[in-house]
């Protein structure tokens, strides 16, 4: 059964497969419908362009069918008795089913920004032992073989050699870079262009909006 990966700005992902819908990391740079539909929603971490609480918290009210995952600085958030049960409190090496796919919480932390900002919580996300949604980390899952890895490539935290050793690492069959609201058209254009150089792996920048199959 295959599933379709599809973009929805800066570090969003949207997963479809059989009428399920899963949605990781809509954030403040994300497209303001990537949530349509959504059965369950992903987050790695509290940053609002990974998450954008106001939003969330009216998609739970609204949908009864929603159920959201993320770490515990995220839903101690989101605490509200008209969303319980529905809202769960994830961290590195949970294992969970969430819309119909199979979910392995990996890794602890953020990446580090500066020595004099605080390291927060982040879980990285593999779905259905193939697509690798790391949120701000460059966690790599023990024993996996990753078939899209959704690749951040641009904050305050990363430099592109990083993220090239990064994808060296994961030895992904494809990258699709994500994370990428702070670069000019230049910036990804050299992006493009040096990650697949360097790391010989299959890449493909997605539109907004725009798919691939994965499986």
């Amino acid at each position: 059964m295959t599933t379709d990966l599809s973009f929805w700005g800066h570090a969003c992902i949207r997963l479809d497969r059989d009428g399920h819908r899963l949605v990781i990391d809509p954030g403040s740079f994300s497209s303001p419908d990537a949530l349509d539909g959504a059965q369950a929603v992903l987050v790695t971490h509290e940053h609002g362009d990974h998450v954008v609480l106001d939003q969330l918290r009216t998609a739970l009210a609204s949908r009864p069918d929603l159920e959201v995952w993320a770490p515990g600085s995220v839903t101690g958030q989101l605490a509200d008795e008209r969303y319980e049960g529905r809202v769960h409190t994830v961290a590195g090496g949970d294992t969970f089913t969430a819309a119909g796919f199979g979910i392995e919480a990996l890794g602890e932390h953020h990446a580090l920004v500066h020595r004099d900002v605080p390291v927060i919580p982040n879980v990285a996300y593999l779905v259905d032992g193939s697509v690798l949604h790391p949120g701000d980390s460059y966690t790599v899952p023990p024993a996996a073989t990753v078939d899209v890895l959704c690749a951040p490539t641009g904050a305050p935290w990363l430099k592109l050699g990083e993220v090239v050793d990064f994808v060296r690492a994961v030895a992904p069959r494809r990258v699709v870079p994500i994370h990428d609201a702070l670069l000019s058209d230049a910036g990804r254009g050299m992006t493009d262009r040096l990650l697949p150089s360097l790391t010989g792996v299959e890449y493909r920048r997605l539109a907004t909006g725009e798919s691939l199959t994965v499986g």
